[in-house]
């Protein structure tokens, strides 16, 4: 789950909703967005209403957290730090490429996106990512119906542009200078 906010339904709302401590009924209405708003201003997160990696990790939904191409936050800052590369907190193509490396060595399926599972195998993060939260973070049978936006689609040229004004030491291959598919 990358994210979570008004009008989405499901099982992560109701998780979250739980957590917070308001009617649990799976929908993300009005009262969930302002009860996440005030838990978020309570615990020195933005206060947005919309529940990422950061609050997900504050208020022990670690099993929730996907860390993906255009995550930001604490959370991805951890992750590069235990990846040993730039910690910027911005989920970007570097990020994609070592997180994709470390899944190859760590025997975890590779799609450079970083969920409980990548992030139980990463020293720095064995704390947080247990194997309970592993287990939690398997789609149970009564789970599977999610209502709700599919994940975006990243625009491939907003991130060759993003990666070509990038310092060339910091990109695996070099500076990217033109348009690739």
């Amino acid at each position: 789950m990358s994210i979570l906010k008004r009008g989405l339904k499901g099982a992560p709302v109701k998780r979250l909703q739980e957590k917070l401590g308001v009617d649990a009924d799976g929908a993300f209405g009005p009262g969930t967005e302002k009860a996440l708003k005030d838990y978020q201003a309570a615990n020195g997160l933005a206060a947005d209403g919309i529940a990422g990696p950061d609050t997900f990790a504050k208020i022990g939904l670690p099993e929730l957290i996907l860390l993906r191409v255009g995550s930001r936050g604490d959370m991805v800052k951890s992750m590069q730090e235990c990846l040993g590369i730039d910690a910027d907190g911005h989920f970007g193509q570097v990020t994609k490429k070592s997180v994709e490396e470390f899944q190859a060595k760590s025997g975890v399926a590779v799609d450079g996106m970083a969920g409980p599972e990548t992030l139980s195998k990463m020293l720095g993060l064995l704390a947080i990512f247990t194997p309970a939260v592993v287990e939690k973070a398997v789609v149970q049978a009564d789970e599977e119906h999610f209502e709700g936006e599919a994940l975006p689609e990243i625009n491939g040229g907003d991130v060759v542009a993003a990666e070509a004004d990038a310092p060339a030491e910091k990109s695996v291959w070099g500076r990217v200078t033109g348009w690739f598919s």
